[in-house]
């Protein structure tokens, strides 16, 4: 086994530990949500929007590894896109991955679309938010269990809304 693998299934199962022994208040997200998708410019998102967020949403940017104070959230909550407010993951699936950026091993259903990045030469799975298109990351199949997933995210992306806290409309 090389020594990434060995620390990578170590983390993971660290990981899983930790959140076996986290008490569980999940806010109930619907997992129904209809909504439409959402269309707006450049323009207009540079105007909503924070220049480090857009680029990543809307450029497809990457924050620095280690930058993002969602690393070491660990409250109970969902975290949102950034730009629509799409409810995109729930705390229970965040985990430490090691690599600097949030991770989660699975998304609320139907809310992240995806598809291949040649950005890199290499192909990897880009993954988007199903409502605004803004990118979030990529998703890699090294992840824990129960699902094996990574998704690896921009913490500019998103935002966190505590469970104590009430979820925001999406944004029109």
């Amino acid at each position: 086994m090389q020594r990434r693998e060995f620390l990578l299934q170590a983390g993971a199962a660290a990981g899983m530990l930790l959140l076996a022994g986290r008490r569980v208040f999940a806010r109930p997200v619907d997992k129904n949500l209809k909504f439409t998708t959402l269309h707006k410019s450049k323009a207009e998102w540079r105007k909503l929007l924070p220049l480090a967020a857009y680029k990543v949403l809307f450029e497809a940017d990457t924050e620095p590894p280690h930058s993002s104070p969602l690393n070491r959230e660990t409250r109970e909550g969902t975290f949102i896109c950034a730009a629509c407010f799409l409810p995109l993951f729930q705390s229970q699936a965040k985990y430490h991955s090691g690599t600097g950026w949030p991770s989660f091993y699975q998304c609320i259903p139907d809310r992240v679309e995806t598809k291949l990045d040649f950005s890199l030469i290499i192909p990897r799975t880009e993954y988007r938010c199903a409502r605004c298109g803004g990118h979030q990351g990529h998703l890699f199949d090294d992840g824990p269990p129960p699902t094996g997933k990574r998704y690896c995210n921009n913490g500019v992306a998103l935002n966190f809304v505590p469970d104590d806290q009430s979820l925001p409309a999406l944004r029109t």
